[in-house]
């Protein structure tokens, strides 16, 4: 990229764990107990690719906590790791639209990075696109197909990038696969298995059930990677979910009545180039794992092809450590390297959590000087908004599925996905 591409201002929207490490109990007792986005943030603006930091919650007063935090876990533990931001809303206000005011203040060009309850992504995603804004959402990018077509629209007319934040597709290990994959003929049978520990409950307690299922928080990782590998390749056509209950809704967890624990979807696919060939997928995701399996995600997938198999087990990459009060744990330095380089900085520059981010804050400057349009991420196999709806429209219909206890169909209607 040219050195005149200026620098990205950005807006963090979502002030939780993923965001700052803290979470409403303390700091996050998961694997990300300083987080990824802020951290990230912080250590781009150090390397002059990002200029003004804004981060936007509901609840003024828990900003000093989480100052202290980043002061005492990064400023104090990284070299030169300025973590001022500006913080929404003020003082001790709690406001469920400060957003709005937060986005106000851009001007068009600058970044949106969304980190908040499943159920909000789409309302925030769409007012920062509308004021010209490049946007990066978690995973899943919304929970209604409907709403993910409305943002494919929205992002074209208003030229700006949106992305979904989908880091595994910058695993080393998951973009091998999927480049092995292509050689492997017709897709057969794929089987992927993802899990938390009972402990994320606590965490998320606000909205699990609530607003969101497990399938749409874990499961669109491995449903987004399959979709990514059949990319022109194969469609889905057909979607049947079930799920087991009785664990989140007990003591001491207590989640609201309509809390799944483990939601499997089952999906019929097509190859489009042979109509003989048909493949099957189970997508499972559980956020009532046993508590000291040693891996905060467990997580691992199976693809069967008509020349040859893929074997993934993300969660024990042959590297443990035991210690005498945790026992043993595999650690995944593959995703955040949080050990800061000899000279003391933050050392984590090629951890796929922060590539995904700096692939976004990348784009949104080589758009901003018109050396690339947002059209052309669509092209190299980048988790933009346009090249992960079949994502959306696989997490959708299993909801359906749940809700009303039947299939659902995935159908295409001229260049847009519908369900039936």
């Amino acid at each position: 990229m040219s050195t005149d591409a200026k620098k990205l201002n950005v807006l963090m929207c979502g002030t939780g764990e993923y965001t700052t490490g803290w979470t409403g109990s303390g700091a996050s007792k998961s694997d990300k107990k300083i987080g990824v986005v802020a951290l990230t943030l912080f250590d781009l603006r150090r390397l002059g690719k990002v200029d003004h930091l804004g981060m936007v919650g509901t609840n003024g007063k828990k900003f000093p906590d989480i100052r202290n935090h980043l002061q005492e876990n990064i400023a104090g533990v990284y070299k030169d790791m300025d973590v001022s931001f500006e913080e929404f809303p003020k003082g001790d206000q709690i406001n469920s639209e400060a957003y709005k005011e937060a986005i106000d203040k851009l001007s068009a060009g600058d970044a949106v990075i969304i980190f908040t309850p499943d159920s909000t992504h789409y309302p925030i995603a769409m007012y920062a696109i509308e004021r010209g804004l490049h946007v990066l959402v978690t995973k899943p990018a919304v929970q209604q197909l409907k709403h993910h077509n409305e943002l494919v629209e929205a992002a074209k007319k208003h030229n700006v990038v949106c992305f979904v934040e989908h880091h595994k597709r910058f695993d080393p290990v998951y973009s091998d696969a999927r480049a092995r994959a292509a050689s492997l003929g017709e897709f057969n049978f794929y089987s992927a298995w993802m899990s938390q520990p009972k402990s994320q409950l606590e965490t998320f307690r606000a909205w699990a059930g609530k607003d969101s299922d497990i399938s749409y928080y874990l499961s669109s990782h491995h449903i987004d990677i399959h979709c990514w590998i059949m990319q022109g390749k194969a469609i889905p056509t057909r979607v049947v979910a079930s799920a087991a209950t009785g664990i989140a809704t007990g003591e001491p967890y207590n989640c609201v009545p309509q809390t799944e624990d483990t939601i499997t979807l089952l999906v019929d696919w097509q190859s489009l180039s042979s109509s003989k060939h048909k493949g099957t997928a189970v997508y499972t995701a559980s956020w009532t794992a046993p508590l000291k399996a040693g891996v905060h995600s467990a997580q691992h997938w199976y693809y069967m092809a008509e020349k040859g198999e893929i074997n993934v087990d993300q969660a024990h990459r042959g590297y443990d450590i035991v210690a005498d009060e945790s026992g043993k744990t595999w650690y995944n330095p593959f995703y955040m390297k949080y050990s800061p380089s000899e000279s003391g900085h933050f050392d984590g520059q090629r951890g796929y959590g922060y590539i995904s981010i700096e692939k976004f804050v990348d784009a949104a400057r080589s758009v901003n000087v018109q050396e690339t349009t947002p059209a052309d991420y669509d092209k190299h196999g980048l988790p933009t908004i346009a090249n992960t709806v079949l994502t959306t429209a696989i997490l959708h219909a299993g909801r359906i599925s749940l809700d009303e206890k039947r299939p659902v169909l995935i159908k295409q209607n001229g260049d847009e996905w519908a369900l039936e």
